[in-house]
């Protein structure tokens, strides 16, 4: 059975008006397709986890956001997330009232899409450039420069790769 946790409860509770009904629709259909779905606050805000992170919602001061995990593997929310204007917002836009949602048969359906990829342990593929962990090509002058400032070389070489790069 399901976990509900009364700091989502909360969060509803202190979210704007407009916010309150989204909300709550959003967590009744991911608890009526996933029952077995645990509610916890990750990051200050409502994340559903079943056999690992699934989905999460958020409520900003003038729109909600609903994502999932696993989006980019889920194609329906694949195909919604093209449309979007604005995708920092999440794979749903903007999103302002329940109108701005997709009908609860098409939300249940990638629920369950999330639902299938955590229960068969599906992982989106790590991308090539989160592998390698390569040195950085360093401009001939400014390694003259570190030659040349001993101190300097030796903060250098104790930065990781991510450093050097910056």
């Amino acid at each position: 059975m399901g976990k509900r946790n009364n700091q989502i409860d909360d969060y509803i509770e202190g979210a704007e008006e407009f916010a309150k009904p989204i909300l709550m629709h959003i967590r009744e259909v991911v608890h009526q397709v996933c029952p077995e779905v645990e509610e916890k606050i990750k990051w200050v805000f409502p994340h559903f986890d079943y056999k690992g992170m699934m989905c999460s919602m958020v409520s900003f001061r003038q729109h909600c956001a609903f994502t999932f995990w696993k989006g980019s593997l889920i194609q329906g929310v694949k195909n919604i997330s093209d449309k979007v204007q604005d995708s920092a917002t999440g794979q749903f836009g903007r999103i302002t009232s329940l109108n701005d949602l997709p009908d609860d048969a098409i939300l249940a359906g990638l629920i369950k899409e999330a639902v299938r990829l955590n229960d068969h342990e599906i992982r989106i593929p790590a991308s090539p450039k989160s592998r390698t962990n390569s040195e950085v090509t360093i401009p001939d002058d400014f390694a003259q420069a570190l030659r040349e400032n001993t101190q300097a070389h030796s903060v250098f070489k104790q930065f990781t790769p991510g450093k050097r790069k910056e």
